[in-house]
């Protein structure tokens, strides 16, 4: 197996691994104290656990070469896990509002217990995550693989609910201030609903062959444009399909040339765009122009 493979699945077993970690210690965490906050900070780590197995699969199954049943390999797979998650994810921010709802607006708020090892639970909760990020960034830099990049971003923005589960559990054991941890519950549950929305809108566009963002097209238009012995260009088509680009492109090339000197040409742009695109699928068509 290739040193980059085998540092995408190390990172995408950390990843689980952590994910599993974190759930069982926010379990006991609820456990001993009832909160809310960490109630809404164990449904993010139940959905990273979902989320970090999903990229492992992503890992194995997205780097399988097409066949005869898939022409355009199996990426498309990441988009419907994707797109069950964040239907996972509106269903859990849902629950957990209304439960901090009922609580904030109850006349006799029910009391924390245990603040001080639920406050020692999600220190630790935060160091595990924090240095399971510096892994994933550090292999990402290393290998280029976009989702344990993705991944690492979708941890490191878990680091703020985990902070406000502790502030909510030290308000109530120093201040008295019970409503408060539905407060920072409601909060997390709004940050849920919106990464869910993110999550959701984005496999849902590369599921229905939504073009690359304008900033995509955009690069891809100049590298033709730069591309020596291109006259121009037409019909440009993309998609995208999990981490997967997929390019489609006509160039207008001088017609009485050799097909070796077309051909040079055509492998020129195409390696010019996977040098900008990592793992993009390219395919160039040649059109001769006088």
């Amino acid at each position: 197996m290739p040193e980059t493979s085998r540092l995408n699945l190390s990172a995408g077993l950390a990843s689980v691994a952590t994910a599993i970690l974190l759930v069982a210690l926010k379990l006991w965490a609820l456990g001993q104290t009832g909160a809310l906050s960490i109630a809404a900070s164990l449904a993010d780590s139940a959905l990273d656990l979902m989320v970090s197995l999903g990229a492992l699969a992503a890992i194995f199954y997205a780097a399988r070469p097409p066949d005869d049943d898939h022409a355009f390999g199996h990426s498309a797979a990441e988009d419907l896990a994707a797109l069950g998650q964040a239907v996972f994810i509106l269903a859990s921010a849902s629950i957990i509002a209304f439960a901090a709802m009922t609580r904030l607006l109850s006349a006799d708020p029910e009391p924390l217990s245990q603040e001080g090892p639920g406050i020692v639970a999600m220190a630790l909760s935060i160091t595990l995550t924090a240095l399971l990020v510096l892994y994933q960034r550090w292999v990402a830099r290393k290998t280029g693989n976009r989702v344990v990049a993705a991944d690492s971003l979708h941890y490191l923005g878990d680091l703020l609910p985990n902070i406000g589960a502790i502030f909510a559990l030290w308000a109530s054991a120093n201040l008295g201030l019970m409503r408060i941890d539905a407060v920072v519950a409601l909060a997390a549950a709004g940050m849920l609903a919106v990464g869910a929305l993110g999550i959701g809108k984005g496999a849902w566009d590369a599921l229905m062959d939504r073009a690359a963002p304008p900033e995509t097209i955009a690069r891809i238009e100049a590298l033709t444009k730069g591309c020596t012995g291109v006259r121009g260009f037409h019909d440009l088509k993309t998609r995208r399909s999990g981490q997967r680009l997929f390019v489609n492109l006509h160039i207008e090339l001088d017609g009485a040339q050799s097909l070796n000197d077309a051909h040079a040409i055509g492998a020129r742009l195409k390696h010019a765009i996977l040098d900008e695109f990592p793992g993009a699928d390219v395919i160039i068509h040649f059109d001769p122009v006088r």
